[in-house]
C-alpha cells in the first residue's frame, strides 16, 4: 500500500476583484463631491420674511376712522329745531305792533259818531229819547264788530306767520339731519376710498418686498443648482469601469511536507529490500 503526501490539507485560492471609475471620470466626481461637501458645511443665509405696513393713506383713513361725532353737531342742530316745531307755535311775536293804533282810531271814530248823534238828538229836542238810544247802541255794535275784525284779521296774519315759521323750523329740522347723515356717510365713503387706493399701494410693495426676497434666496442656493446641473451631467455623460483581480496562493504546511517526505522514503527503501519467503 501506498500513502499520498498532501497530509495537513491547505486553504484554497483567493481572488479580489475590485471594479472602480476611469482614473479621469473618478477625479471629475470625487471632485464634486467635495464641492457638495463644502457648500453643505457652509450656512445658506436666508433672507428675512418682512411685512408692508400701513401705507400713508391707510394711516389716514386709521386716523379718520377714529374721528367720532362727525355731523353730530349739524343733526343736534336739527333736533333742536324739530323740538321747536313741534310745539304751540308762538303767535305773540308777529301781532301787528300798529294792531293798538287801527283799535285807536276805531274808538276815536266810534267816539266821534257818539257825539254828532247826541248834538242831533239836542238840536231835535229828543236828547235821552229812545231813538237816539237806538242810534248810540247801533253806533256801540258797529264799533266793537269793527274792532273784533281787526283783532281777527290781525290774528289770523299773526297765526299764518307763526304756521310758517314752524313749518320753516320743520324743514330745516329735517334738512340739518339729512345733512348729519350726509357728512357721516362722506366721512365713510373718504374712509373706504383710502383704504383701498391704501391697499393696493400696500399690496405693490410686498410683492416687491417679496420679489427681493425671492431673489436672495436664488442667489443663495444658485452654487446648489450649478452642483446639482454639473452632477446631472455626469449622470447622463458615458461612464467606464476598469478591473484590478488580486490573487493569493495558498502555503503549504511545513510540517505536512516533512511527514509525507519521510513516507515517501521509507516506502522506496522497504522495495528495494529483498523479500523472505517462510514455508
Amino acid at each position: 500500500m501506498s500513502s499520498g503526501g498532501g497530509g495537513g490539507g491547505s486553504a484554497p485560492a483567493v481572488q479580489t476583484q475590485i471594479v472602480r471609475e476611469a482614473p479621469g471620470i473618478e477625479e471629475r466626481k470625487l471632485g464634486l463631491m467635495d464641492i457638495g461637501l463644502t457648500l453643505g458645511q457652509q450656512p445658506v443665509n436666508i433672507p428675512q420674511v418682512q411685512v408692508a405696513g400701513p401705507t400713508g393713506l391707510e394711516q389716514a383713513a386709521f386716523q379718520q376712522a377714529g374721528t367720532t361725532g362727525v355731523g353730530a353737531a349739524t343733526q343736534q342742530a336739527g333736533i333742536t329745531a324739530l323740538q321747536q316745531a313741534a310745539g304751540a307755535p308762538n303767535i305773540s311775536q308777529f301781532f301787528n305792533p300798529y294792531q293798538n293804533y287801527v283799535i285807536d282810531e276805531i274808538n276815536r271814530q266810534a267816539q266821534q259818531g257818539v257825539i254828532n248823534t247826541q248834538g242831533q238828538a239836542v238840536q231835535a229836542g229828543a236828547f235821552g229819547g229812545g231813538r237816539e238810544g237806538v242810534q248810540l247802541a247801533e253806533q256801540e255794535r258797529a264799533r266793537l264788530g269793527l274792532i273784533g275784525q281787526a283783532q281777527a284779521s290781525g290774528f289770523q296774519t299773526a297765526l299764518g306767520a307763526a304756521q310758517q315759521q314752524q313749518q320753516a323750523q320743520l324743514q330745516a329740522g329735517q334738512a340739518l339731519g339729512a345733512a348729519g347723515q350726509s357728512q357721516q356717510a362722506m366721512q365713510q365713503a373718504d374712509i373706504q376710498s383710502q383704504l383701498m387706493a391704501g391697499g393696493a399701494q400696500r399690496q405693490l410693495q410686498q410683492q416687491q418686498l417679496d420679489a427681493a426676497r425671492a431673489t436672495e434666496l436664488q442667489r443663495a442656493y444658485e452654487p446648489f443648482q450649478r452642483a446639482e446641473f454639473i452632477k446631472n451631467i455626469y449622470a447622463a455623460g458615458p461612464t467606464s469601469q476598469s478591473g484590478i483581480t488580486a490573487a493569493t496562493t495558498p502555503t503549504v504546511n511545513p510540517l505536512a511536507q516533512t511527514v509525507g517526505t519521510g513516507i515517501a522514503a521509507y516506502q522506496a527503501y522497504a522495495a528495494s529490500q529483498p523479500k523472505t519467503i517462510v514455508t
